[in-house]
């Protein structure tokens, strides 16, 4: 049976050791950055609302700071602010996350298309292959989740763009409110394990055409499953609000 969408109000106590990231020049950015990471890695689930006293108080920020901060997220779709209830973290629709797919295949297939003559900076991309080895060896299934995030960012940083990472943390940043709803983190990256790794071989023998063959047959796949996934688990869901 499908497990609903928590609508509760999270006590962020957590966010107070964060407090010291912000130093004596607190800003909007910076209060946004603490947050993004928080949603990002669960802390915030998709549906809870923010409060704007609990939060404030934890990172010790004025109300207008932390009402930038949430403006600025709103923006990257990751809050959604209801007239009358408050700002909560943000349930993507089915057909947002169909988007996400496209918007995906689109950057990381033109990156891999356009890297030119090898050899390439493939550091990050190891690392992230290993990560994700080592956390299923370790059956730590949402370090796996976040070592497969890194593992896309460092294929599209290979472009070498501050805009194309930018806008690729937003899209994944929205794509793992899609995983926090799921039940089954493990379901859902550990069959791309071996797909990491042959794209990263793909690169490291300078074979870009098999390596963006490889990525589009992956994200295709990837969209499926989880879009097939998603849309039942949205559907079982009854709101508690």
């Amino acid at each position: 049976m499908a497990k609903g969408i928590d609508r509760g109000l999270v006590e962020p106590t957590g966010l107070a050791v964060d407090r010291a990231l912000l130093g004596r020049t607190s800003t909007a950015e910076r209060v946004a950055d603490i947050l993004r990471d928080r949603i990002a890695e669960g802390f915030f689930p998709p549906g809870v609302r923010l409060s704007e006293d609990s939060i404030g108080g934890a990172l010790g920020v004025s109300r207008n700071t932390l009402r930038e901060s949430f403006r600025l997220l709103t923006h990257e779709r990751l809050l959604v602010h209801e007239l009358n209830r408050g700002v909560f973290v943000r349930v993507v629709a089915v057909d947002d996350l169909l988007d996400i797919y496209r918007v995906r295949t689109m950057i990381e297939c033109a990156v891999i298309r356009g890297l030119g003559e090898p050899p390439y900076e493939l550091d990050q991309v190891e690392a992230a292959v290993l990560a994700g080895e080592r956390a299923a060896l370790e059956r730590s299934w949402q370090d796996l989740s976040t070592a497969n995030i890194r593992f896309h960012q460092a294929l599209v940083a290979l472009a070498g763009s501050p805009r194309t990472d930018e806008l690729m943390r937003g899209v994944l940043a929205e794509l793992r409110l899609v995983f926090h709803v799921m039940d089954d983190p493990r379901r859902f990256h550990e069959p791309y394990l071996t797909r990491n790794r042959q794209i990263l071989e793909a690169l490291q023998g300078g074979d870009t055409a098999q390596a963006e063959r490889l990525l589009a047959s992956y994200l295709e796949d990837s969209r499926a499953q989880l879009a097939s996934a998603y849309a039942q688990q949205v559907s079982g869901q009854v709101s508690t609000r």
